[in-house]
């Protein structure tokens, strides 16, 4: 049974089912083309009157998206992971009606917008939730020199995205135990540590400044850095060949002072904890040096382990920004010729990336994890499919067994993993989310041979 993802948001049945229908297919075509997703003509223009239709707004897409977030998380630590990224559009320039949500980004001459998501993850589990913010904007082709805005008021710098969408994520996870927001060094900005943490509210932040505190020993990284070892711990580090650095058992050193930081001449300061993250005995490259500013307690190595690998798990929204782009939707191919249905649709493929990373988080669970079950994202009728599929694909082998408990997530992962391309050997690398994104293409193509062969069995 198709389920309604929207409904009541649109005050429309037909629009609010249209919506559903479109969100569904996005996941199970793999494709953010309209025209290649859609089954037939009719529906390929009712699907583009939902990207044009203004009571299906930007905004009431967030709000459904966001909302479903905040009834995940009562009672859970959870982690904000923020970051920015731009749609870059130009070479659509000629095709993309003007003034409909577009702006200026990185490249001077370039248009497209800018998005500021917040993807929210279990403290816990690692598991994806949801989102509990998401802004996009395009930047005025004419705005002052950076050197002007610099002595703007914050509210009036685009460096406020990150205050927005921290106090956005306040009020959206407000039934949570307690937050952790994560941002890179780009978030490090000291208004944000005077106005955004409370008693359930934290925040992860990479240093960006040796800052002056208001300890006597110096500044921030020097006294840091000078302090005591907490200990140290090996971790397997895959090859990165963007900085050339090789896959590797790295050593690390952890460090961590309990300190304030402030603006020089100002009174005006906020304390937290600083932990240094150090690999130690690199030789012929720059290892991990990690400075990490948190108002999370950390009094101990293990709580100190614990805010470096929470910091490590912003690798899911820079995955979610490499799906949505080149290496997955390709969104900024899209052959929409309005910012604004374009900026929608991001906002649908947002969900539909955060479905694959649940996907791919549960395989990666433990066996004996609190994996969900599969119904959070098939339906019966394609839980049916799989178990079939699942027959298909076992080997006689034990080691070519489907491993995981039917009904679970991983259970199901496993079959559309085979379907991927992945072989099912434990020996074998895990599959990754490129893998699953194929799977999900090819399992939806056997699902309408299912769904047909039955119905043509039942006439």
């Amino acid at each position: 049974m198709q389920r309604v993802t929207y409904q009541g948001y649109f005050g429309d049945k037909r629009i609010e089912s249209r919506g559903s229908s479109l969100h569904q297919r996005l996941f199970s075509s793999g494709t953010r083309s309209i025209q290649g997703l859609s089954i037939n003509r009719a529906e390929q223009k009712a699907y583009y009157r939902f990207l044009h239709n203004d009571r299906a707004s930007e905004e009431k897409l967030i709000e459904e998206l966001i909302g479903r977030c905040s009834s995940q998380v009562k009672g859970k630590v959870v982690l904000a992971i923020q970051d920015t990224t731009e749609v870059n559009l130009t070479t659509h320039k000629g095709r993309l009606q003007s003034h409909t949500g577009l702006g200026g980004i990185d490249d001077s001459k370039g248009i497209g917008f800018k998005l500021h998501p917040s993807l929210v993850v279990d403290a816990q589990t690692c598991f994806p939730l949801g989102f509990s913010s998401i802004r996009m904007w395009g930047r005025e082709f004419d705005m002052d020199t950076k050197a002007a805005r610099k002595y703007l008021p914050i509210e009036q710098k685009e460096s406020y995205k990150w205050l927005q969408a921290s106090d956005q994520s306040k009020t959206a996870l407000n039934e949570a135990a307690a937050i952790v927001i994560i941002q890179d060094r780009e978030g490090d900005i000291l208004e944000q540590f005077i106005r955004i943490p409370d008693e359930r509210t934290h925040l992860l932040i990479r240093s960006r400044l040796n800052r002056l505190t208001n300890d006597v020993e110096g500044k921030l990284w020097d006294t840091l850095s000078a302090s005591a070892k907490l200990g140290t711990y090996q971790v397997k580090l895959d090859s990165d060949s963007h900085g050339n650095l090789p896959a590797r058992e790295a050593t690390i050193e952890v460090r961590c002072i309990k300190t304030s930081i402030r603006r020089k001449g100002k009174g005006i300061s906020a304390e937290l904890y600083a932990v240094e993250a150090l690999e130690v005995g690199c030789v012929g490259y720059q290892g991990v040096h990690w400075r990490l500013l948190t108002t999370w307690p950390v009094t101990d190595f293990d709580q100190a382990r614990l805010v470096i690998e929470w910091y490590t798990w912003r690798w899911f929204i820079e995955e979610l920004f490499r799906m949505l782009k080149k290496e997955g939707f390709n969104i900024e191919g899209s052959e929409l010729e309005t910012g604004w249905s374009i900026r929608k649709l991001t906002v649908m493929l947002l969900d539909t990336i955060m479905k694959l990373m649940q996907m791919h988080i549960a395989y990666n669970e433990a066996e004996e994890a609190n994996v969900p079950d599969s119904d959070i994202l098939f339906t019966k009728e394609e839980q049916r499919c799989i178990d079939a599929l699942n027959e298909v694909n076992e080997g006689k082998t034990k080691a070519l067994k489907n491993p995981f408990k039917a009904g679970k997530l991983n259970y199901a992962v496993w079959v559309i993993s085979r379907l991927g391309g992945w072989k099912g050997y434990t020996s074998q690398r895990k599959p990754g989310m490129t893998t699953m994104f194929k799977g999900i293409n090819k399992f939806y193509d056997v699902f309408d041979g299912w769904t047909l062969q039955k119905d043509v069995g039942t006439r």
